[in-house]
């Protein structure tokens, strides 16, 4: 299996984040969602107003990306199945969902950590831990819970680490 896709794919998603995220009344949003709440604009798993979205108020869509987290849980955790099909899905789809975009948050950093000039360990390292998160290798209870866990703290402590691969910037 290979590194799974750090780009989101809304066609293969039950819209998560349409559902999973809260928006808060603002700049970035024409109303106020609580998380678990269906977007008022959702038809189906599609956005009714995706070609309006800025002019409508909701910029904040727009610029909203999952980084694939949520076609991941839709297809290889859920087999395509959606909560809006069966309703029961709805509060586990959500928490994997969360939790899988803290996975695809630490893949971003590993991935990026690849264009650094590391060290042969840091290498083996940067990559043992980018493997570990690939769908093969994520084990459903080393996702529930990920970013408190203990995968997601040495991925932290590893990128931190990298530091001293970056160049001190000069102003």
């Amino acid at each position: 299996m290979s590194r799974p896709a750090l780009t989101a794919d809304c066609g293969n998603c039950a819209a998560l984040c349409c559902v999973a995220l809260a928006f808060d009344r603002g700049e970035d949003f024409a109303i106020d969602k609580p998380a678990g709440t269906p977007c008022p604009n959702l038809a189906g798993h599609a956005c009714s107003i995706h070609a309006r979205l800025d002019a409508t108020g909701f910029a904040g869509c727009v610029r909203y990306d999952c980084t694939g987290a949520g076609q991941r849980v839709t297809q290889d955790l859920f087999a395509g199945k959606s909560w809006q099909d069966d309703p029961a899905l709805l509060a586990p789809m959500m928490a994997a969902f969360s939790d899988m975009r803290a996975v695809h948050r630490r893949l971003e950093l590993l991935t990026a950590a690849e264009a650094l000039p590391l060290a042969k360990d840091d290498a083996a390292t940067r990559d043992r831990l980018d493997r570990a998160l690939w769908p093969d290798a994520l084990a459903s209870e080393t996702l529930a819970g990920f970013d408190h866990g203990p995968m997601a703290a040495e991925i932290d402590a590893f990128i931190a680490s990298l530091h001293r691969y970056v160049p001190a910037r000069r102003g």
